[in-house]
């Protein structure tokens, strides 16, 4: 490891509501009701977060039902911290962790937002529509 990336501590758990939605927010993201965060967090499969000098600026998530299906989700780092390969670090934990834990007929998604797609090649992501597949989604409340 060099020197600056010395200064970044990745481990595992997740973040406080509070500061959830801070590093959804500062990175960019959508924010989400404290509400909803405080019911979603438990629901963690594996989390990591990324500090600096002790402050989180980063994390990621995997979510799912343990056996089928999983999605990588809340992946970010602080616009300060960016072109650092932080996310890549984050990645890196994350899909490590599903190389060891979840089953190999495991189906894993995420949704890549603009160049983040880039980041997400790198460990195996391709585009469904590739694979005659396409996302879809849909906003509760919307």
């Amino acid at each position: 490891m060099d020197g600056l990336n010395d200064l970044y501590e990745l481990r595992e758990g997740v973040p406080s509501v509070a500061v959830f939605r801070r590093l959804r927010t500062d990175a960019g993201l959508s924010d989400k009701a404290p509400e909803a965060v405080a019911l979603a967090l438990p629901h963690t499969w594996y989390g990591v977060l990324l500090q600096h000098e002790g402050e989180p600026i980063g994390m990621g998530r995997v979510i799912g039902d343990g056996g089928t299906a999983f999605q990588i989700v809340d992946v970010c780092v602080h616009p300060v911290h960016q072109g650092r390969g932080l996310g890549g670090r984050i990645m890196a934990a994350l899909t490590g962790e599903l190389e060891r834990r979840a089953p190999a007929t495991a189906y894993v998604s995420l949704i890549a937002d603009g160049p983040a797609r880039v980041l997400y090649e790198k460990f195996g992501f391709a585009d469904t529509a590739t694979h005659d597949s396409i996302g879809m989604y849909r906003v509760m409340g919307a």
